[in-house]
């Protein structure tokens, strides 16, 4: 399915709901919801987005989940929320102050769900929300009440830094950490 260039402007500014429950294994964050995924409603929908092969791939699912299968993550104990509500063409057009608004929002979401682990994809938006421009890739020293943070990278397609077999590779790091 495809989309004209002014139906993906129409998406601007949509807000896509959270799939989240208590108690999961790991809370996937994104940075914001692209024009596609505002469009679809569904998380990480843009065709070349590697969020689904790389969960699938690093052992999270059995199966390559699509995005319109997202309301499944539960059952796997996983979830995805954003750290900004508001879809936009590119994360860079966010805001530092929308960063470290989304960032405290999301502290609270954690304190109420309770994941095990938080995973935010994309360490730049993690160094601007909460003000930690040292954090590096893997698991960070800073908890959320009791949730562990573990920083991914980004697996938009626009992250040419990491190709599909490193994005697995982080992911499986983080698999391997949520089952134990």
């Amino acid at each position: 399915m495809g989309f004209t260039a002014s139906e993906l402007q129409a998406a601007s500014g949509n807000v896509i709901p959270d799939v989240i429950a208590p108690g999961l294994r790991v809370l996937f964050c994104g940075i914001n919801p692209g024009l596609w995924s505002a469009a679809t409603g569904h998380h990480f929908a843009r065709p070349g987005n590697r969020f689904w092969p790389a969960l699938h791939g690093a052992g999270f699912t059995p199966e390559r989940l699509k995005p319109a299968d997202q309301d499944r993550l539960p059952g796997y104990g996983l979830g995805i929320t954003n750290l900004a509500p508001r879809a936009s063409a590119r994360a860079d057009e966010l805001t530092a102050d929308e960063l470290a608004a989304g960032g405290a929002a999301l502290a609270e979401r954690v304190i109420t769900f309770k994941p095990a682990w938080l995973a935010v994809l994309g360490i730049g938006a993690y160094r601007t929300a909460f003000a930690r421009p040292k954090a590096t890739i893997g698991p960070q020293p800073d908890r959320i009440g009791d949730t562990g943070i573990w920083i991914l990278p980004n697996p938009s397609g626009l992250n040419a830094s990491y190709q599909l077999p490193r994005l697995i590779e982080e992911f499986g790091k983080l698999r391997a950490a949520a089952a134990g």
